[in-house]
């Protein structure tokens, strides 16, 4: 069992008596978040994948809300539903006896944000609380390592464990950081099967596209374009799709918590993009999978977008982990000087380039952007990564 930051912050949630959201992909470890954060003896849990479980559900929903708790905890302080993007009628009816102050503690699990944040959380605005769970971490790989010591600062164990480190990215880039991926011996076979099935069973299951070899091309395009930036005309044109179709699909996979989307950053429009944007994988195995393309690093000639889709996401999972209190864009100007990615909190900027080795030449790097806003750019390679990607214990 890896230990993950995301348990801290669910028992701080946990605290609260509002009910408790707890989203990602599927196969992220929700299920396993819930069950080693509660004990068995204090939890009543439904599936809404169990036609059982839904029919339950349903039939006690016509109760009063002391009653139709009552029977589905017989006491127990907690009541967890997963799957509950499955029943668009449960964020009313959990509204409903939260405002009635049953007394339990109510936490849904989504697989995907397409139903349950656009209407049991609409129904449960103001009346919830949110725990974004992404795949793991580098850090919480790290971690787990055996070698690994907390009387260590990052600085020192990225010197001492050089070897270890650079071993553990090499891998996690070809397989990423899904948790099954990261402790299964058979990972091939299982990315094939979460990239291919798993991952889309909500789109497919709620009948949201109508094309489902269109989207699986659109996906194919994504993963040969990570790091560019993405023309959706284009990719319309050659997925053989409408734009309207394609701009629609985009958001799918980006609610199904397949992708996400990095935006231009620009307070110049006149000399600097604004307006375009690249699209990332949440984990790069995923990706990598969608091209059935698991060579290792040293035989790639996609290792560079790979790394920088890699690093990205580090940051795009902190930032989910910790309640989204940053933005992140990329920048390139009209003289096509660029940088990979910028992170802005509460007005302060942090930018860096990314570059599976560094050398010379990568304090240069940046030049343009460091003139135009005053912050220095940092390059992130292999051999300091560690010291640059988010900890997951750091703020939000």
């Amino acid at each position: 069992m890896i230990p993950r930051h995301a348990t801290s912050i669910l028992a701080t949630l946990l605290s609260q008596p509002k009910p408790v959201l707890v989203l990602g992909a599927r196969q992220v470890g929700k299920t396993t978040l819930i069950e080693t954060s509660l004990p068995a003896t204090q939890m009543a849990y439904l599936n809404l994948d169990i036609a059982t479980d839904m029919a339950r559900l349903i039939s006690l929903a016509a109760l009063s809300p002391r009653e139709a708790v009552s029977a589905l905890t017989t006491g127990k302080p907690y009541l967890v539903i997963d799957e509950a993007q499955r029943w668009e009628g449960l964020g009313q009816l959990v509204k409903g006896w939260f405002d009635a102050r049953v007394p339990c503690h109510i936490v849904l699990l989504g697989s995907s944000s397409l139903d349950l944040l656009d209407k049991s959380a609409e129904a449960l605005t103001g009346r919830n609380e949110k725990l974004y769970l992404p795949p793991l971490l580098v850090h919480e790989v790290v971690e787990y390592q055996p070698w690994y010591t907390r009387a260590l600062s990052i600085e020192q164990l990225q010197q001492r464990f050089a070897p270890q480190i650079n071993a553990l990215i090499t891998q996690h880039v070809v397989y990423g950081l899904y948790p099954e991926a990261v402790t299964t011996e058979r990972k091939w076979p299982y990315l094939l099967n979460l990239a291919h099935d798993y991952i889309l069973k909500d789109v497919f299951q709620l009948g949201l596209t109508r094309a489902p070899e269109t989207l699986r091309t659109l996906l194919q395009l994504l993963a040969h374009q990570i790091g560019s930036e993405v023309s959706v005309s284009e990719l319309a044109t050659r997925a053989g799709a409408a734009r309207l179709t394609v701009e629609r699909y985009l958001q799918l996979l980006q609610d199904a918590f397949v992708i996400f989307k990095l935006p231009a950053f620009s307070r110049n429009p006149r000399n600097e993009i604004s307006k375009s944007a690249k699209y990332f994988f949440w984990d790069v195995g995923v990706r990598n999978a969608v091209l059935n393309n698991f060579a290792p690093t040293e035989s790639r000639t996609d290792v560079g977008a790979v790394w920088e889709n890699f690093v990205v996401a580090e940051f795009a999972k902190h930032n989910a982990l910790t309640g989204f209190g940053r933005n992140l864009y990329f920048w390139r100007n009209n003289d096509q000087s660029e940088v990979d990615l910028v992170v802005e909190r509460n007005g302060v900027l942090q930018a860096f380039e990314i570059k599976w080795a560094g050398g010379r030449g990568t304090r240069t790097m940046g030049r343009a952007f460091s003139s135009a806003y005053h912050s220095p750019v940092n390059v992130i390679h292999t051999g300091n990564a560690l010291a640059h990607l988010p900890h997951p214990a750091s703020p939000s």
